[in-house]
């Protein structure tokens, strides 16, 4: 039993939450706490943390979701990097025993999401170039292996558009990104069942007044779209311009290796990055994912001016809500118990997984 102010789908109530692995009941009243009771994070994008990368393979998905969770991540993806396809398969072995039985402290991983070799050679960002067309048997093959739920692609390279409709038919989200295609070709590949953007004006072709591009499509026709909201991916007046064109825009960390570790080299893949403060970057300077944590990720959109009703929403419920898993990003009976208690600074005291208490220390 927790008791504060908590956020429901209805809105805010004072009162009481009572819960195991789901919650039974909200019951409104009187509180023995002052502290905010929120829905869990969930984070479709992340590559790493702790020093240790989902493309390692091995344990190290458990790693970065017991990390995470320390940070009220209750649910995530486990994201991959264009690789060799040999690397790609190790990192989803890996992941494939975490997605099948949650650790013990660890947030629920909920499946994958390919991030490459699907992409642009123009617009890699910090992806190695090992890019290789979309094939849908190779897709098949690595699904067989792990549940690939969001993956990202170039739609205007080789024939890639014209996969989409197939990705989609296996219940794959297929998510715009790491492109160098115009306006249109974001345009038709959403018409033809791409379902969002990956770190949104990151990575793609940007918004000109007569070339529109990648960010151009997803401003005027998205509904869905991931940003990493770090102050650091995107200035604050494109997140708010973001914010008021895309109706379900929601927040994702990219983070990397180096999330909760000290400044010094890391991995992201194949690629040694560098992190510097708040920072990570290639060794050429270009950022090279993050150390977002979930947590920060809030206080930023509120510190970005959204309220403590709009922003979890952007870190809980539309997530969930996207891939589908409608027990998830809210707290009410029947849910998951996948909850987050913060002080007044925001700072979370505690984290339920599935009605598991986080260590936080």
């Amino acid at each position: 039993m927790l008791s504060g102010r908590i956020l429901t789908p209805s809105g805010w109530i004072t009162g009481s939450i009572d819960f195991s692995d789901r919650i039974h009941r909200i019951i409104e009243g009187p509180a023995a706490s002052g502290h905010t009771i929120l829905p869990g994070f969930v984070d479709l994008h992340v590559h790493g943390a702790a020093g240790t990368d989902i493309m390692e393979g091995g344990d190290a998905g458990a790693i970065v979701a017991r990390t995470h969770a320390r940070h009220g991540t209750t649910s995530l993806l486990g994201t991959t990097l264009t690789a060799k396809e040999d690397h790609i398969r190790r990192a989803l072995n890996g992941m494939a025993g975490v997605i099948a039985q949650r650790p013990k402290g660890a947030a629920r991983m909920l499946g994958v999401h390919l991030e490459g070799p699907f992409l642009n050679l123009q617009r890699l960002g910090a992806q190695p170039p090992d890019v290789v067309p979309a094939r849908l048997d190779l897709v098949r093959s690595l699904h067989a292996i792990a549940p690939i739920r969001v993956l990202t692609m170039a739609p205007e390279v080789d024939n890639n558009l014209q996969l989409v409709p197939q990705l989609a038919a296996l219940g794959i989200r297929v998510q715009i990104g790491h492109s160098a295609g115009t306006y249109e070709d974001g345009v038709a590949a959403l018409r033809l069942g791409a379902a969002g953007f990956t770190h949104l004006f990151n990575g793609m072709s940007g918004l000109l007044n007569r070339d529109p591009g990648m960010v151009g499509a997803a401003l005027a026709h998205a509904e869905y779209a991931e940003i990493i909201p770090d102050l650091q991916h995107v200035a604050p007046g494109a997140l708010r311009a973001a914010l008021r064109s895309i109706p379900r825009l929601y927040g994702v960390t990219d983070a990397t290796s180096a999330t909760g570790m000290p400044d010094g080299e890391y991995a992201l893949g194949t690629q040694r990055v560098f992190k510097c403060g708040a920072c990570v970057r290639l060794a050429t300077g270009s950022l090279a994912g993050s150390v977002l944590t979930m947590d920060q990720a809030l206080r930023n959109f509120v510190e970005l001016g959204l309220d403590l009703a709009e922003a979890p929403q952007r870190l809980s419920l539309y997530r969930p809500d996207y891939l589908g898993e409608h027990e998830r990003g809210r707290l009410r009976p029947g849910a998951w118990a996948d909850i987050v208690v913060l002080d007044e600074a925001l700072q979370p005291t505690a984290v339920y997984v599935e009605g598991e208490a986080i260590t936080l220390a």
